[in-house]
């Protein structure tokens, strides 16, 4: 019995049969990382033998990774766009996969502009079923009884379009959402969730978010983990709550739903579920009339023992807020996935975000690496770099992640740069530092997003005193001024409204941002001249709400949405101009010496 293997126990010891066989899958799964790349790569190369793609290459059937690679190259999304741009016009034909394209998976479309069509096939789907079930296993590891309550997660579908071919358009999780993978899942204790499916499924934002929001407080009490995809989202949700709150409690009391939710088949499960509470009502009322909001998750769903969301990346800047309004619970971070593949999970969902390391799972696709460094620009295509395999990356370096999976993409750059922080037996474990070409640049500087939101960091220490904190930011490279400079959009929450941070502290933030940024753009401020004074405009609470509305109304998902880190869209831009209440420069230049170059 899987329960019973010396492979299965590495991991802990599971909560029942039904998790040993998942952690025996890990662990045989990540003890043979090699060979199961092995047999990914020739399953892929056999299948899609005859497919335009692959015969232009000539590659004549091999499915031997010397082959590969000497003879596929590295690619981008562009590379890619001509081959997509058929399918999505009607062509059936064997292009990139055998299989047929069953739909396309669109990004986020909030990093680099237009929103990208991944093509993808309908197996796709039991992969990502696959590596879903394997994180309750994990969980349960960790954080015992989950099985004796439910999650209060906040999950979204968008409307989908359809291409001129006439396939689906669609991000990744409402495809999943909308499966029989997700709507026919069987019960499984250990993952009931407060929201019905058809709350889920409503396609209206409004709608389906006070669903979820009513259904979770009515049963506040088994309440056991709070999620939702970002940490972004969770926060839409205690916004919306602080909006909304009078409205609930009263259906909550009178057992009458909000008439606002026209929904026929969201109003017929809902009447099944809301029953006249008076005594929850006046429970939520007396917890969200208070002005202070400091700990509402803990103070509303008393058994919460953790929230699932995503932090890493440059989501660890909400991190503060959430500490806030959950009173400090544990934030889990479960899977790395993309719109692309579904890459691994992390075996600690309980570690501190900042120690977040997520296992690839071998069997989800064919992955190679780039080696990163932080200063270059790309490489000659007449001299591309070596690719790493899974097994033979380092620890501690960095790399951009290529993938080639099942459904058609081969050698495809992903764009996200990792770290390997270690192994788990041969599969190697990979902190995520950012996402590639997210940057500001003046001059000959170059700002990426981690470098950014690190400086956020150490400026925001100097709001501490006054019991404030950055919300939310963004940036924006002003050009228009000579020389230019960089403005950084701030939300703040200020907890105190009798100490609020004054100019002079917020002109110090300047500088502290500043200083926190690479020797190039130092140099352009304090040598070259090329760079002015850093400027932080603090815009009025509610902004970046707006801002999210703003994208979804333009067809962002509110699963996937990410507040972009960098914005130079006229209309975002005036929209955020038009919300500032105060602007402050850098009162001084950053300190600057010259290093010696090699």
């Amino acid at each position: 019995m899987a329960a019973d293997s010396p492979l299965s126990s590495q991991l802990g010891p599971p909560a029942c049969e039904r998790d040993a066989k998942a952690l025996h899958f890990i662990e045989e799964t990540t003890s043979h990382a090699d060979s199961v790349q092995d047999r990914v790569l020739t399953e892929i190369l056999t299948r899609n033998s005859q497919t335009e793609y692959l015969r232009r290459f000539k590659l004549d059937g091999a499915t031997d990774r010397e082959t590969f690679k000497s003879k596929l190259p590295i690619i981008t999304y562009e590379d890619l766009k001509p081959e997509i741009h058929r399918i999505a016009n009607g062509d059936r034909s064997a292009i990139l996969s055998a299989h047929p394209i069953s739909e396309f998976l669109t990004s986020s479309g909030t990093s680099a502009g237009e929103r990208k069509l991944m093509p993808t096939i309908k197996e796709e789907l039991d992969r990502r079923r696959l590596l879903y079930s394997l994180l309750m296993p994990v969980m349960n590891l960790y954080v015992p009884g989950l099985e004796r309550g439910k999650g209060l997660y906040f999950l979204f579908v968008k409307s989908e379009t359809r291409t001129p071919g006439g396939l689906l358009a669609r991000p990744v999780l409402t495809s999943y959402y909308k499966s029989d993978h997700f709507k026919t899942r069987p019960y499984d204790p250990y993952n009931v969730y407060t929201s019905p499916n058809e709350a889920i499924l409503c396609p209206d934002s409004f709608q389906s978010m006070y669903a979820q929001m009513l259904c979770g407080l009515l049963q506040r009490q088994q309440v056991l983990r709070v999620g939702a995809v970002f940490a972004s989202g969770l926060l839409r949700a205690i916004r919306f709550l602080q909006l909304n709150w009078p409205q609930l409690t009263q259906d909550i009391e009178t057992g009458a739903l909000n008439p606002k939710l026209t929904d026929h088949s969201l109003r017929e499960c809902m009447d099944k579920i809301l029953k006249p509470n008076p005594e929850l009502a006046e429970c939520v009322r007396h917890e969200c009339s208070k002005d202070n909001w400091e700990g509402i998750i803990a103070r509303i769903w008393q058994n919460t023992k953790y929230l699932d969301v995503i932090v890493t990346g440059a989501m660890a800047q909400y991190i503060p807020t959430l500490d806030y309004y959950s009173g400090g619970l544990p934030l889990a971070c479960t899977m790395y996935a993309s719109s692309e593949c579904y890459f691994g999970l992390n075996l600690n969902p309980m570690c501190k975000p900042s120690q977040v390391s997520y296992t690839i799972m071998p069997n989800m696709a064919y992955f190679e690496f780039l080696p990163h460094e932080p200063h270059s620009f790309g490489f000659p295509r007449d001299s591309p770099p070596k690719l790493v395999d899974l097994v033979d990356v380092e620890v501690g370096k960095e790399y951009e992640l290529v993938i080639t999976t099942y459904a058609g993409l081969y050698r495809y750059r992903v764009g996200d740069i990792l770290r390997v922080t270690g192994f788990h037996n041969s599969a190697p474990q990979f902190h995520f530092v950012r996402r590639k070409n997210v940057l500001l640049s003046i001059d000959s500087d170059k700002t990426d997003e981690a470098e950014l939101q690190k400086a956020v960091e150490n400026a925001s220490r100097l709001l501490r005193e006054f019991n404030t904190s950055v919300v939310e930011y963004t940036s924006y490279a002003d050009t228009r001024t000579i020389p230019g400079h960089y403005v950084i959009y701030w939300e703040l929450l200020g907890k105190d409204s009798a100490n609020s941070p004054t100019d002079e502290v917020l002109k110090q933030c300047c500088l502290a941002m500043e200083e926190s940024l690479n020797s190039v753009y130092r140099q352009g401020r304090v040598a070259d001249n090329s760079i002015g004074p850093l400027e932080i405009r603090v815009v009025k609470n509610g902004t970046f709400e707006e801002l999210m509305d703003y994208a979804i109304s333009r067809g962002a998902s509110i699963n996937q949405y990410k507040v972009p880190r960098c914005v130079n869209f006229t209309p975002i831009m005036e929209l955020l101009d038009s919300r500032v209440v105060s602007s402050h420069f850098s009162p001084a230049s950053p300190h600057w010496t010259p290093e010696r170059r090699r």
